[in-house]
């Protein structure tokens, strides 16, 4: 019985291969929110490029959260910030990273609740090859 069990599993197995053929497949016809058919495909934007080690974007108003000079997509859960692991006063020096402002931090040198989201106000700097977001801001 155990012979015939473990030949139907392989036989099963052998059929769900998942091989894949290499064939061109024409655009899928995808109806948006407008109800318009989007069947243009185009290439990928060029990716943006951050600003080397040490370098950071001068602030353009009095008040403005500094940006952010890499990446930002360090986990920020109930349970972790992902920010802390460099940005923390005690490893900011070891990491060679700006460390929290203090006025984010409680008396035993915690993270504040109402600044845990650091994303809230802090963005990422970059230079992006293409526009990200339209812009017809006249004067």
């Amino acid at each position: 019985m155990k012979k015939i069990l473990t030949l139907v599993a392989l036989m099963a197995l052998g059929a769900c291969s998942g091989q894949q053929t290499n064939e061109q497949t024409e655009p899928v016809n995808i109806d948006s929110l407008g109800k318009a058919k989007l069947t243009e495909v185009r290439p990928a934007d060029a990716m943006p490029s951050y600003p080397s080690k040490g370098q950071s974007i001068e602030r353009t108003f009095a008040h403005q959260p500094p940006l952010i000079p890499h990446k930002a997509d360090y986990p920020i859960t109930l349970k972790k910030n992902g920010c802390m692991s460099c940005h923390s006063s005690d490893k900011a020096k070891r990491m060679k990273a700006t460390p929290i402002f203090s006025k984010h931090l409680k008396a035993d040198n915690s993270l504040d609740d109402h600044f845990y989201n650091c994303n809230q106000c802090h963005v990422p700097q970059a230079d992006n090859k293409t526009e990200l977001v339209g812009n017809e801001f006249s004067r």
